[in-house]
């Protein structure tokens, strides 16, 4: 399987348990691997038989900009689903992360990481 990488969308969300999360919203980013079959599309040099990443990354941000969740493993999930509905994914690697989360001593970020396939 190929992969297909997008690194570090960039969206503000409204995730997370506290009410001041959902209130004041925050940056999430998403790093995407996409497992795609790239031959035939480099094969025939055709748009039409990969996945369109610029698309996937507009539908990315949108989850994210989206309805709010409490757990950023759902967000992940809503975002794995989006990933699978394009016919050329046959599997996604998700990674969310939270770099402002609501710890009280010192971190650099918080991430969850899922992998999901049509399988």
């Amino acid at each position: 399987m190929d992969r297909v990488a997008l690194r570090g969308l960039k969206a503000r969300g409204h995730h997370g348990v506290f009410a001041k999360e959902r209130e004041e919203g925050q940056t999430f980013l998403v790093d995407l691997v996409l497992g795609v079959d790239t031959r035939p599309a480099a094969a025939d040099d055709d748009l039409a038989k990969t996945v369109h990443y610029g698309i996937v990354a507009e539908e990315v941000v949108a989850v994210v900009e989206g309805e709010p969740v409490n757990l950023i493993e759902t967000l992940a999930e809503r975002i794995a689903d989006t990933c699978l509905r394009h016919e050329a994914v046959q599997e996604v690697e998700v990674c969310v992360h939270k770099p402002d989360a609501p710890i009280t001593v010192p971190f650099d970020d918080v991430t969850v990481t899922i992998t999901r396939s049509r399988a």
